[in-house]
């Protein structure tokens, strides 16, 4: 086992557009048991995907039946540092020999290939062994942003994946472009961006069920210098901050957050240039406070629409605007989570629903 960094890889990571963060099946998992009746009879589409090594293309073909899905396709990039790396490419009908060019595996159904009466990803690479008509090279780059991948967005149903972080806001702005309903992997922080707090307060999109912002192990090419630890001769990395952005129904979204705290004035101070109250933990949320309260970003994983409204959003310098808040008076003014001079972070303005004023 070696280290060689801390949680800062993820930021490097952004600034270098070393992108290949390699989700571990448990994690997977987690979080998509609580979606399953969603898929029944559906095209799930993993754009960012290297089939050969991506947990969730083994996922999707190892439980093809099971969650009755309809099709299932994954597309891998011409740059994948690690394309056939567990299945020689040269083994699968339909490939050119090269097993470097960017392709597409497109799964219809996945027979009892070895008759022992369960499907798991034996059969699946005994199919892609067999059926040259499973995966076909493609003409381009494999770049979820090109035409070729763009007609099979538009043939999708769901979006599973973990998109590239450095373009996060262009891969959600073509998911929400083709009204694509997606489960895909992304940074806490993403939260911040005007493009996406927008998408959040309008209810277009929320935190997925699981994660709440946790740190989990992601895997990351033999060749990244930088790394969190290696674990049977594989390198990992650790961010901090991962969580799931869907627009799948959730089931936390239904459950009420339970306040037990009453306001006062000392422990509630409001922002110097905005008329909001501010509170550092969710849980500290006062239950008989009708106005405006500015909460962190954390507050999200428990946020029930029909027991709370966003407001906007509220950094540094000024609001995000999203709602059209702004007036020539608030433009005016800077620092607009400063209390007593003292700035905080990102604040998510919020009113209970719950409260008339």
């Amino acid at each position: 086992m070696g280290r060689k960094s801390s949680n800062k890889d993820l930021r490097k990571a952004n600034a270098a557009k070393k992108d290949e963060f390699y989700t571990q099946l448990v994690d997977i998992e987690k979080e998509l048991k609580f979606y399953k009746k969603q898929f029944r009879d559906k095209i799930v589409y993993c754009n960012c995907d290297d089939p050969f090594e991506s947990n969730f293309f083994k996922y999707f073909a190892a439980n093809f039946n099971a969650l009755g899905l309809k099709k299932l396709v994954t597309t891998s990039y011409v740059k994948s540092p690690i394309v056939g790396g567990q299945l020689l490419l040269f083994d699968v009908e339909g490939l050119k020999p090269s097993g470097k060019e960017p392709f597409k595996i497109e799964i219809k159904k996945v027979p009892d290939a070895d008759a022992n009466g369960a499907i798991n990803i034996d059969d699946v690479e005994y199919l892609l062994k067999h059926d040259k008509n499973t995966a076909t090279s493609l003409r381009k780059s494999g770049d979820f942003r090109s035409d070729e991948c763009i007609e099979l967005l538009k043939q999708a149903d769901i979006v599973v994946t973990n998109p590239p972080f450095s373009l996060f806001r262009e891969y959600v702005a073509q998911l929400v472009k083709y009204r694509k309903k997606f489960l895909i992997m992304g940074n806490q922080n993403a939260i911040t961006y005007k493009e996406i707090f927008k998408l959040i307060k309008e209810n277009k999109m929320w935190l997925g069920q699981s994660l709440n912002g946790k740190n989990i192990l992601f895997q990351i090419p033999d060749h990244y210098a930088s790394y969190y630890k290696i674990i049977d001769g594989k390198k990992y990395a650790f961010p901090k901050g991962v969580v799931w952005f869907t627009n799948l129904v959730v089931p936390k979204r239904s459950e009420e957050l339970v306040m037990y705290k009453k306001y006062n004035r000392e422990e509630y101070p409001k922002y110097d240039n905005y008329n909001a109250i501010n509170v550092d933990r969710t849980e500290q949320i006062p239950m008989d406070y009708a106005g405006v309260i500015g909460v962190p970003i954390t507050f999200l994983h428990k946020y029930n629409p029909n027991q709370f409204e966003i407001i906007d959003g509220l950094n540094r310098y000024t609001i995000l605007d999203v709602a059209g808040l702004n007036d020539n008076a608030v433009r005016n003014h800077l620092h607009m989570t400063e209390i007593d001079g003292k700035s905080t972070y990102f604040r998510v303005l919020i009113k209970n629903k719950k409260l008339k004023k």
